[in-house]
């Protein structure tokens, strides 16, 4: 389940995104390439300087292209993908996501972009006409449907763009970083997930190809504060859970910059076992890893070409 914020003609024609990705963080870049088809991807991470990237919606978010492109270039070297387009998986914070009801959309693309930017108008911040939006239908009936649509400031966008290709690289598709993790997981069963990292926590609530809940929070930086958010967004989402299909969730898919044990520990739920939504890889490693989540460039890799 991904939304795809900007795919390039030549990877849409081949029907699948590209066989490498790299993940941006205000840590670094991660990298993962699939060497040839049916083999395991291969890892590679490069360090940013602090303060280089600050994803978000409002302001400048690459502070220092320079030293983005160079951690970009080295992770993907390192990984020697088959093409130069690249899947570019973005922070959470940096695109907003939306689940979206309709009475009914028009069938064609070009026709349904603009009802689609009119309903998000009041719903962001910033300029909509401008900005990067897509879409893709979630459930269909006869009267109804149901629409994920994903959208990001236009000039933002470009700057992550603008570095990737600065890195000698091709933003072949852009998705953010959580529902590219969705996309890892192939459960048609009800699946509760959670990503965290030093910015935000999302939580999301799939059930087959449906999305229930998606829901990005920007975390305070106060220790207590941060632990108070974090234990209140999961029992939200437990309990959303449990409205929607009346049960409560007995596992709950993790990825984030710590452990899946710590983060157990820190919501503190006995009745909730926390597995990881992606393991950190053993083997494939060509450089010593960062502490970004591998659910985002596996699940980036799940639909490569």
């Amino acid at each position: 389940m991904s939304t795809i914020l900007k795919r390039t003609q030549s990877v849409s024609q081949s029907g699948g995104r590209p066989p490498a990705a790299v993940e941006l963080a205000p840590e670094g870049a991660l990298a993962a390439a699939l060497p040839g088809p049916g083999e395991s991807p291969v890892y590679a991470f490069a360090a940013m300087p602090a303060g280089a990237l600050t994803p978000g919606i409002a302001e400048a978010n690459v502070r220092m292209p320079e030293a983005v492109a160079a951690a970009i270039r080295s992770a993907l070297d390192d990984v020697a993908p088959r093409s130069r387009a690249v899947t570019l998986v973005l922070p959470d914070t940096a695109v907003r996501v939306f689940v979206l009801d309709f009475d009914s959309l028009p069938s064609k693309a070009a026709d349904a972009m603009p009802v689609m930017r009119f309903r998000l108008r009041k719903m962001v911040p910033f300029d909509v006409e401008h900005a990067a939006v897509s879409y893709q239908v979630l459930v269909q009936e006869k009267d109804s449907l149901k629409v994920l649509a994903t959208v990001m400031p236009g000039p933002i966008l470009a700057e992550y763009e603008s570095v990737v290709r600065a890195a000698g690289y091709e933003p072949g598709a852009v998705l953010p970083s959580s529902l590219a993790a969705l996309a890892a997981l192939e459960s048609m069963e009800p699946i509760l997930a959670a990503n965290l990292n030093p910015l935000a926590l999302t939580t999301s609530i799939t059930s087959g190809h449906d999305l229930l809940l998606y829901r990005t929070l920007e975390l305070p930086e106060e220790p207590a504060a941060r632990l108070e958010e974090v234990q209140r967004s999961i029992a939200v989402a437990e309990a959303f859970f449990e409205d929607k299909l009346m049960a409560r969730p007995r596992e709950l898919h993790y990825a984030g910059n710590t452990s899946a044990a710590e983060f157990a520990r820190i919501i503190g739920d006995p009745d909730l076992t926390v597995t990881d939504m992606a393991p950190r890889p053993t083997t494939g490693v060509a450089t010593t890893l960062g502490s970004i989540s591998f659910a985002g460039i596996a699940g980036a890799l799940a639909g490569a070409a």
